[in-house]
């Protein structure tokens, strides 16, 4: 039997799936690694983005989670003994709950979405790539640069200008003979074998088919977004549409799926069956623009009526909002967003613009300054800089003052 959702219902439901019914334990005591687990199990992965203009984006969702945490938790379920997460491409490149090491396996095997030069240098040069893992086996764990000193780099393409040992590197990642064991300071992958990495149990256990690695994320998908159209569901592995839909059938038919309508929503959804459906949610979160919550920007229009473009690659001249933009959220709705930057030279959190969304409430500044401070803190960061452009940068201001530490 079909559900019928409201909009709202349909937010509160996503909402709570992805963990935002809970206090943050980060804004009034101490973050422990068993929430940390708690929100790994949940979510699956951290994505992973290079921009550094706040914490880089695998922190975040942690933070819009728990409040103020150290770093540190996340580190150790990264880099050491017994692993939570391993690297690899989930959504796009991410920190990835271990236990789905399994149902991963069948993108290593099958190559699937691999790219350009990983695939090339396979074929025009297996037996670079083998010595290139003879090289990891040999001396593990290595960078890219700590292999490459004479390999040529092609200097007049544009792009990611990787060298032949990179390409070799990351076409051994993409197929699991290496794993990343860590980053490091340089936040440059540093590759080992999997068997020195992943653990026992994981490197034990038979990789799964296509067909149950399908099922197994389709059904992690629609846990951690509660509620989701056919897109949703494949988005947040990034899975073909014909394996997806065939997982989504087969867990419509065994009851774990409940097929939904959404109002104002075009689309068929999917209710996943232990779905909390709470009346009220009282989260307040600051949302990086790669958080599961937003990645999907149609279904972030649809649930929130929030229309979202993250600017890094928009000229300067050309952006709307601002370079970093974070999406606000304020009980079940996203109200305002801010672009911000971490000036960690002179300790300041510096708000170079805030706007709020029509429906914000009138409490929209002063909970945007309180979140604000927590976030300077969390950083490090001595002090906050008031906006100068945006519709809410005079509100946000004054709220500022008042909530100086």
């Amino acid at each position: 039997m079909s559900r019928n959702l409201t909009r709202a219902q349909a937010a509160r439901i996503a909402l709570a799936a992805q963990g935002f019914t809970r206090p943050r334990p980060g804004v009034d005591g101490d973050v422990t690694a068993r929430h940390v687990g708690r929100v790994v199990d949940r979510l699956g992965f951290f994505q992973i983005d290079s921009v550094n203009v706040l914490p880089r984006a695998h922190y975040m969702p942690l933070y819009s989670r728990l409040g103020a945490y150290d770093v540190e938790l996340l580190h150790r379920a990264a880099s050491r003994r017994p692993r939570r997460l391993f690297e690899y491409w989930a959504h796009e490149a991410a920190l990835v709950d271990v236990n789905l090491w399994q149902a991963l396996q069948f993108r290593m095997a099958s190559g699937a979405r691999m790219w350009g030069g990983m695939a090339r240098i396979f074929l025009a040069k297996p037996e670079f790539v083998a010595w290139v893992l003879e090289e990891v086996r040999a001396h593990g764990p290595l960078t890219a640069r700590e292999i490459q000193h004479d390999t040529p780099r092609d200097k007049d393409s544009w792009g990611w200008n990787w060298s032949e040992v990179k390409m070799a590197l990351e076409y051994l990642f993409y197929k699991g003979q290496v794993t990343a064991a860590r980053r490091n300071s340089a936040f440059e992958r540093v590759y080992d074998l999997p068997e020195r990495v992943i653990p026992q149990a994981q490197l034990d256990a038979p990789p799964l088919d296509g067909r149950e690695a399908h099922r197994v994320l389709v059904s992690h998908a629609a846990r951690a977004l509660g509620v989701g159209t056919a897109q949703c569901l494949r988005d947040y592995f990034r899975m073909d549409p014909a394996s997806s839909r065939a997982a989504i059938d087969e867990l419509v038919g065994t009851g774990e799926l409940i097929p939904a309508t959404i109002e104002g929503w075009k689309r068929p959804a999917y209710l996943h069956r232990d779905a909390a459906r709470p009346r009220k949610i009282a989260a307040r979160a600051l949302l990086s623009p790669f958080d599961p919550l937003v990645f999907e920007r149609t279904r972030t229009q649809q649930l929130f009526d929030f229309q979202y473009r993250i600017e890094i690659y928009v000229p300067a001249h050309k952006r709307v909002h601002g370079y970093y933009v974070l999406p606000f959220l304020l009980g079940d709705r996203l109200v305002a967003r801010v672009d911000l930057k971490a000036d960690r030279q002179t300790g300041r959190l510096v708000v170079h613009g805030a706007w709020a969304e029509s429906h914000a409430p009138a409490s929209t500044a002063d909970e945007l300054a309180q979140e604000l401070r927590l976030m300077a803190r969390w950083l490090g960061l001595a002090s906050v800089v008031p906006p100068e452009r945006g519709d809410l940068a005079g509100e946000l201001t004054a709220s500022l003052a008042r909530h100086l530490d």
